[in-house]
């Protein structure tokens, strides 16, 4: 048995642009909910900075929303936004990870556009977080592929997370060595270290658990480590009744997290609250790995063959346009002169967002329900693109 547990908690915190405003005009409580969700996480740890430790993965969507003054102003009296976003840069509780501006699923959409949405999100990173650097790199819905590895070097990152499911050892590892150990992946010229979401746990996470049943639980898998492991969970942290509910004896935080802190505070466990990057830098990485192709698990899918978000040919049509008309648009910058990309600067930049939208994730989760909205967003690009062509 290890003699130190490390459990690194991780929160995917994403609303697609506009969405937040949709429901305070349509479903004011679920909007609520949603705000009070976000606002319960620095709530719920102001007084742990001792222990807790937290990664929290924004879009860029959401940190859009919270920034912009007129819907602060709009949800005064429902959450604070200022001081919400002012907390999250508390580095004592939190490591803010790297993440798409727009929560695309990466090898869904166009290699060509994941450079801009990762600067995009690095931007506003880092102007609401007051950093540079980003040590993480969460890929939405855990779409990852091996080919991402040179983008997420380049733009800095030290480590992204994959689900455990996708992970294949290139050498000899036990189960737990390679579910709860760092490893490396390297495409080409490039190697990134892979952090491993343990699925089971994570699906724990997300239904509801006890403090109980979860130290029971990780004492049992790692029984066999003659290391210290690093145990990941992964879910979304503002979605689903368990990170939703607004009592206190039925949400995440009161229920489980602070007995979990309470209880390694009270060094009654050797289960640790820990940062990522503090975990690297003592333990280190060992061993190559390739990680498949593939997303996390939804609640009608594994995550093999994206399913969830190419499942119909509407879906598909989406992505395929997607496809057509970003190519169009870099062909477009690549080939015309300096003088009319200056002239037309605010043009070009509107379709360059309005492109970069189009790909969010959630346009493709739900079915063929949100499709249009990729449809919308593409249909605008191409009037611009019309219109500078015509020059």
């Amino acid at each position: 048995m290890p003699e130190r547990i490390h459990h690194a908690l991780v929160l995917n915190l994403h609303q697609p642009s506009g969405n937040l405003e949709y429901l305070l005009d349509n479903n004011e409580w679920e909007a609520k909910e949603i705000l009070w969700a976000l606002d319960r996480i620095p709530r719920s740890l102001w007084d742990y900075e001792d222990t807790a430790k937290v990664h929290l993965a924004f879009s860029g969507t959401l940190l859009e929303t919270l920034s912009r003054k007129e819907f602060q102003d709009r949800v005064y009296g429902i959450v604070k936004c200022g001081d919400l976003l002012w907390h999250f840069q508390n580095t004592k509780i939190f490591e803010i990870l790297g993440t798409a501006y727009y929560h695309s699923v990466f090898p869904l959409i166009p290699k060509e556009d994941w450079d801009d949405q990762c600067i995009r999100w690095q931007g506003i990173g880092k102007h609401l977080f007051w950093r540079e650097k980003f040590n993480g790199f969460w890929p939405p819905e855990m779409g990852f592929c091996m080919e991402m590895i040179p983008m997420i070097k380049k733009l800095g990152f030290r480590y992204v997370l994959v689900d455990s499911e996708n992970v294949e050892p290139l050498e000899s590892m036990r189960w737990e060595e390679l579910r709860y150990q760092p490893h490396i992946a390297r495409y080409e010229d490039s190697e990134i270290i892979v952090v491993v979401r343990d699925r089971e746990l994570s699906d724990a996470q997300e239904s509801g658990m006890e403090w109980d049943w979860f130290s029971r639980e990780i004492n049992e898998r790692v029984k066999w480590c003659n290391f210290n492991p690093l145990i990941t969970t992964i879910t979304d942290g503002d979605n689903g009744g368990w990170f939703r509910n607004t009592s206190g004896n039925g949400n995440f935080w009161n229920v489980f997290y602070k007995e979990l802190l309470n209880k390694n505070r009270a060094k009654e466990t050797t289960i640790v609250p820990s940062f990522i990057s503090d975990y690297l830098t003592t333990y280190g990485a060992r061993g190559y790995v390739n990680v498949t192709t593939a997303a996390w698990n939804t609640g009608w899918h594994n995550g093999k063959g994206f399913t969830q978000w190419t499942g119909s040919q509407f879906q598909k049509h989406g992505l395929e346009e997607i496809a057509r008309i970003s190519s169009r648009f870099h062909s477009f910058l690549n080939s015309t002169e300096d003088a009319i990309k200056s002239r037309f600067e605010t043009e070009i930049n509107d379709a360059h967002w309005h492109l970069l939208r189009s790909e969010t994730s959630c346009n493709f989760f739900w079915g063929e329900a949100w499709v249009y909205k990729t449809i919308e967003d593409l249909n605008y690009v191409k009037k611009i693109l019309d219109m500078l062509e015509s020059q």
